[in-house]
């Protein structure tokens, strides 16, 4: 029952290796002092890695793709990778890295610095940004958000809910809602939504434009995605606003981008200083005024307006290494006739 999807999967990742990409200099892979694998956007982080680069003091190479196909490479590569650092989207991608023994015990000094719930739980990765899932609504529409993505089924938002099937951030909530209720509930509740009609869009920005559109009442997002268009928009020509859901439901799960050293680059000296950049205030800083994420060092503190601290947040308490396990998310997913 697995082939097909098993098949597409491996396409996508065989497709990473054809999509190298450097910052700095233009340095070839083979050439570089560190390698990194990022699965962050290069416009969201170019700026920054550019900054790692004068930090470590080594010529950086990066190749970008998706989180989950550059793991899967890592995985394939084994000792002969040419990554040094795996910078990576969400939790997931490194949880299934950590899983398989590829990365490097990070020094507890580097771990120290972010709270145990946004890092390997082996000690091999931790978070240096976090973001939130939550619901966007059109005001004119919608006289009060849900409190729970469990009234996302009920027949009042029957053709009224967006969201992004394809965005690894939906999916990294799915899977988050698999180790927190179990996948039959889950498996449930995916068909409940589909029944009730959702919009597919290509990701989270343009799910957050429909709704303030009024294309749909709802919408399935995170959170920097609306700070970021008020900052370039302002809050009424954005049209949405947002909802941070409370008491642990799984639509408010806090998933971490991160880091981790890579096994077999042999460049750990380089990797470990680019790790403790990516945690240094000046990187933190980016990641709260640039990005509109969520710093997760201590000591760091968001300057973006109205952002509700972290530490207020309900969010789900979850394991963030358990959300690995994508390709069962995507095959529930395919089953439920979302991808």
């Amino acid at each position: 029952m697995r082939r097909p999807l098993a098949r597409r999967l491996s396409a996508l990742f065989a497709a990473a290796l054809l999509l190298p990409a450097a910052v700095g200099c233009g340095v070839d892979e083979d050439d570089a002092g560190l390698v990194i694998y990022s699965g962050r956007n290069e416009k969201l982080v170019k700026p920054l890695l550019d900054d790692l680069e004068k930090a470590v003091g080594t010529t950086v190479a990066v190749r970008y793709g998706e989180s989950a196909e550059l793991a899967a490479q890592i995985q394939e590569e084994g000792g002969k990778t040419k990554a040094g650092l795996f910078f990576s989207q969400d939790a997931g991608a490194l949880g299934a890295l950590s899983a398989k023994g590829l990365l490097e015990k990070l020094p507890q000094a580097s771990l120290d610095k972010v709270d145990p719930a946004f890092r390997g739980g082996a000690g091999d990765w931790v978070g240096t940004s976090g973001r939130v899932r939550v619901l966007a609504y059109h005001p004119g529409q919608v006289a009060k958000a849900p409190d729970t993505v469990h009234d996302l089924v009920k027949p009042e938002w029957k053709g009224k809910i967006g969201y992004a099937p394809t965005n690894a951030s939906f999916q990294a909530f799915v899977t988050g809602m698999r180790v927190l209720e179990g996948d039959d509930a889950t498996r449930a509740w995916l068909g409940g939504f589909k029944a009730n009609e959702p919009k597919a869009y290509d990701n989270n920005l343009k799910v957050l434009d429909a709704v303030g559109k009024g294309e749909v009442s709802l919408g399935l997002v995170n959170h920097y995605y609306w700070y970021e268009r008020v900052a370039e928009k302002g809050e009424a020509k954005v049209g949405a606003k947002i909802h941070f859901l409370p008491g642990g439901d799984p639509g408010a799960l806090v998933n971490v981008a991160g880091v981790g050293m890579v096994k077999g680059g042999d460049q750990t000296a380089a990797a470990q200083k680019a790790v403790d950049f990516l945690l240094s205030e000046k990187a933190q800083k980016y990641f709260a005024d640039d990005t509109k994420e969520y710093p997760l060092v201590s000591g760091v503190t968001s300057t973006v307006e109205n952002l509700p601290p972290l530490s207020s947040l309900e969010a789900p308490k979850i394991d963030l290494g358990r959300l690995e396990s994508l390709q069962e998310t995507l095959k529930m997913l395919q089953d439920a006739g979302m991808v």
